[in-house]
């Protein structure tokens, strides 16, 4: 027996009590232990975070995925955790300590991470209970977490082995230092803005008289950054330059520090560029480092003028003037710097050259530098300029560990969808650069590396068997670095199962089944699994890697807090409930594209669960309820095998779209197949004849419905199952999968297709020419098909009831006014005479067609010419063309509408 339903859909209402049911009675991962297993892994936000809108994309995805695997009988599990956020948690801690006036070096290392744990265990749970809104089904029975002590003894493993096999190394190079957190961070890490700034010309003078072929005493060199003189140690010029060539080998004596440093030819100067002559700190520019260490220089004696903050400190040849020691490397806080003083000191010796510029009178003026806008580097969270540092940290040989996962993808083991990110994936793969692991944090995993007191490192799992290494007596100190956070979660397909032991769960779901994952971390996270999965496993992590786009704001524009246009997917599911959310992330997501915010889509899919809880319980009205069997029941009349073929191919077409990963696909399938076949066409054609077949019939496909809709709206679905019938101990998240054992009726199919062609064309008709949804029509075809002299025949009361076509006659119309309309093979001829004013609607057509040629035409124009399109305001060329088209379609809807008066 069903359960009568209340007369409004509430999402807020079902949705807290049904994910409850299901996490409680361990529903996400039933016991399923001889099932083909099923595992995917979500990219473990970090536990500082909250859910926006790209997580709501990301895990929708993934949750349909799951929730249709377990469907179909698999034991599916979807691994969730949360990451410990080095540079994120620890700088949440520490705002929270300054708003107590209270810091983290108040603190031992020790009493720190007590802190750190104590925030996690009181506010690191936020994004979980958000992501349970959203309705993820994830095995919350295994929740893990990035320093759990199992997965911190792999991370501690994996660096070990991975040095041991000469895979990590420490070595003296330039690093992206982050100055506010005084840490290094990778690449990846690093935002490039354009800033306004300044391009400056001085003089480097030569030593001992020696001039260039051109007779001058010195060379000219530029920079943006002309703090980093005083640690300047060479000046390149281009081999073949031959107005250099007689001086390199030759020196500078350089200005302020009176540092005498040589002049090398290296191809990284180019001739054509400004003056041709290039100044060279190697300990301050990653293209200068890579000259200094072509012009012999090693890294160890690369000079360095900038501590952790980026304030000025005395090189190790002492030659920095005192007046420039600790100041900061540029004006902050409206203090001037070393940029600033080096300026000045330059100009008052004589070695600025001004930059000539003209005011908009067109009088000269002189300036102490040329302006220009900059690509300046950022860090991603410490939000300040970012300084090339040269410091002794840990690397990964990123380059051998790269060779499996390229193999892999060309030879297919790897599939990536969709292909078109495979180009960018070997661009990156085959020119990649020695990863960074290592960051000055003290939340994290420590570096399993200990010293003695010459410095050799000693690298081993715990402090007793670095201590064997060194022998006995030996003084020790551990590394005080903790561990990129990226490297513990490139282990997160097989760490999470219990690797290194081999575990059962580890043998059956390892590797993966497959990764859904933001483009966007496709270098950060799915290389780096690639790369550690194949070294330390032998196996690919998974075989198939999806990429999603970005979700971007109405406009097209990147989200973002400074925009304003930041959308909660929080607020949208309090507005319109998580299913509606999850089927437009779900009908919008198209392989290879962006998907654009549009919260009307939201309301209409929020609309479409509407109708889906009104047609269920009009079917609780007439007395339908839950199926009894996976077959489709017997049926005789030709619409219920219709509707039973319609199951059929909505069946096939959503496991083909899923098989391809084609979510929108598979969205519209089963939203068209609901609205417009079932909703729209069966409950009509079956009004007024609810016999003991037809009841059957309709009970079951809409059970098909809920089974094949779940994985895109899981509460509507199994609340509505849960009415229909009485079957507690079989939840539709547990469900099983469609099977009709049914063909598609082909005869049944083109006779209930020909009536709604029939109903729908005098429908548009009727629209196009004003005339009353509701006026009976008298029809005539003098030559009917066989199919269409049957339909009729067999079902006048629908034809009357639905098309208002009474009565329909296999004859020759009479003369006069009519309009003509099509079914299948079939011509109607629908007599108009008294019905509407012939005339007054052609001239009323008319008009409207002239309107719409107009407004056309002046549009095209518009959108013709090349100063509109690329200077208006994008959305103002947007609606440009949305006008264009609609009057374009209005034009043919009326020209059509004139053809059949005639």
């Amino acid at each position: 027996m069903s359960t009568e339903l209340s007369k409004t859909f509430d999402p807020a209402d079902i949705e807290q009590r049904w994910y409850a049911h299901w996490e409680e009675n361990g529903l996400f991962r039933p016991e399923r232990p001889d099932a083909e297993p099923f595992t995917i892994v979500n990219p473990p936000p970090n536990v500082t975070g909250s859910l926006h809108i790209g997580h709501a994309l990301d895990n929708t995805l993934q949750d349909v995925v799951i929730r249709y695997e377990r469907l179909r009988g698999k034991d599916a599990l979807w691994v969730v955790g949360t990451d410990h956020a080095g540079i994120a948690t620890q700088m949440v801690v520490e705002r929270q300590m300054e708003a107590r006036q209270d810091k983290r070096t108040n603190y031992s290392r020790e009493d720190f991470v007590d802190k750190v744990w104590e925030w996690k265990e009181e506010s690191g749970g936020t994004i979980t209970r958000q992501l349970r809104r959203l309705g993820c089904s994830m095995d919350w029975s295994r929740e893990q977490f990035t320093m759990d002590e199992h997965f911190s003894n792999a991370v501690l493993k994996t660096f070990v082995d991975l040095y041991n096999d000469g895979l990590i190394y420490r070595d003296k190079r330039l690093v992206n230092w982050d100055p506010k957190l005084k840490t290094a961070i990778s690449d990846l890490e690093v935002e490039t803005t354009d800033v306004k700034g300044s391009f400056w010309h001085f003089k480097y003078p030569l030593e001992d008289g020696v001039t260039t072929s051109e007779g001058k005493d010195h060379l000219v060199v530029a920079t943006t950054r002309p703090e980093t003189m005083l640690a300047d140690m060479a000046v390149a010029v281009h081999p073949d330059d031959e107005r250099f060539k007689s001086v390199v080998g030759k020196h500078i004596v350089l200005p302020i520090t009176g540092r005498r440093v040589p002049i090398v030819a290296d191809e990284h100067a180019d001739p054509e560029l400004g003056s041709g002559c290039v100044k060279i700190t190697p300990g301050h520019d990653f293209n200068d480092f890579d000259v200094g260490k072509r012009a012999g220089f090693k890294p160890a004696e690369m000079l360095n003028m900038l501590d952790g903050e980026a304030n000025v400190c005395q090189t190790a040849d002492g030659l920095v003037p005192e007046e420039f020691i600790g100041l900061h490397r540029f004006k902050r806080d409206g203090v001037d710097g070393a940029r600033e003083l080096v300026v000045q000191r330059l100009k008052e010796q004589g070695y600025l050259i001004p930059h000539i510029a003209k005011t908009k009178k067109g009088e000269e003026q002189e300036l102490d530098a040329e302006p220009r806008t900059i690509a300046t580097p950022f860090g991603d969270r410490g939000g300040v300029v970012i300084e090339p540092w040269l410091t002794d940290q840990w690397y990964v040989d990123a380059e051998k560990l790269a060779k499996a996962p390229i193999e892999a993808v060309k030879d297919g083991t790897i599939e990536i969808v969709p292909k078109s990110w495979e180009k960018t994936f070997f661009n990156w793969m085959e020119n990649i650069q020695p990863w960074c692991v290592s960051r000055q944090l003290w939340w994290g995993h420590r570096i399993p590396a200990w010293y003695d007191a010459e410095g050799k490192a000693y690298v081993a799992m715990t402090e007793e068997e670095a201590q064997a290494q060194a022998g006995e007596g030996v003084a020790l100190t551990r590394d005080e670095d903790v561990l990129d956070t990226w490297f513990s979660s490139a282990l997160w397909p097989f760490a999470t199962l219990g690797w290194p032991d081999q575990t059962d769960l580890l043998d059956k779901h390892y590797p993966n089944d497959l990764l859904i994952s933001g483009f966007d971390i496709l270098f950060f996270w799915d290389a780096r699994m690639m790369m550690q999965g194949m070294h330390l496993t032998g196996k690919a992590p998974w075989p198939r890697l999806y990429l999603h786009g970005l979700v971007r704001a109405a406009d097209g524009a990147k989200m973002s807090k400074s925009k304003g246009n930041v959308v909660d997917p929080l607020g949208l599911i309090d507005q319109y409930g998580a299913d509606a959310l999850r089927f437009f992330m779900s009908a919008m997501e198209s392989q290879g594209r962006d998907i654009k915010m549009d919260e009307k889509r939201v309301e209409g899919y929020r609309n479409f669960a509407t109708k889906l809880w009104n047609a269920t319980r009009f079917c609780q009205s007439n007395g339908i309820g839950a199926s009894t069997s996976i077959a489709a029941p017997a049926a005789t009349q030709a619409v219920n095998k219709w509707i039973i073929g319609e199951v059929v191919e909505t069946k096939n077409a959503l496991e083909q779209a899923m098989a391809d990963l084609r979510f929108d696909a598979a969205a519209n399938k089963i939203y068209h197949f609901v609205w417009d076949r079932f909703c729209d066409w069966y409950i009509e054609l079956i009004k007024g004849n609810f016999d003991e077949e037809t009841k059957a019939v309709a009970g079951w496909a809409l059970d098909q419905i809920l089974v094949m809709l779940h994985p895109f709206m899981p509460f509507i679905t199994e609340e509505l199952w849960s009415k229909q019938g009485d079957r507690p101990d079989y939840p539709l998240i547990t469900a099983k999968w469609p099977d009709p054992q049914a063909e598609v009726d082909a005869q049944a199919k083109a006779e209930i297709d020909w009536l709604i062609a029939l109903t729908s064309a005098v429908r548009t008709a009727k629209n196009e020419l004003g005339i009353a949804p509701g006026a009976k029509l008298e029809a005539f075809c003098p030559s009917p098909s066989t199919l269409g002299r049957k339909v009729v025949e067999e079902n006048a009361a629908a034809i009357e009831r639905l098309a208002r076509l009474t009565p329909v006659n296999f004859a020759e119309a009479p003369g006069g006014a009519a309009m003509q309309i099509a079914a299948g093979d079939d011509a109607f001829i629908v007599p108009l005479e008294g019905v509407i004013d012939i005339e007054a609607e052609k001239a009323r057509l008319t008009k409207a067609m002239e309107a719409s040629t107009k407004e056309a035409k002046s549009l095209e124009g518009r959108l013709n010419n090349a100063n509109f399109v690329e200077r208006a305001k994008p959305e103002a060329v947007e609606k440009a063309r949305a006008d264009y088209a609609h009057h374009t379609a209005e034009i043919e809807r009326l020209k059509a509408a004139l053809t059949r008066l005639g």
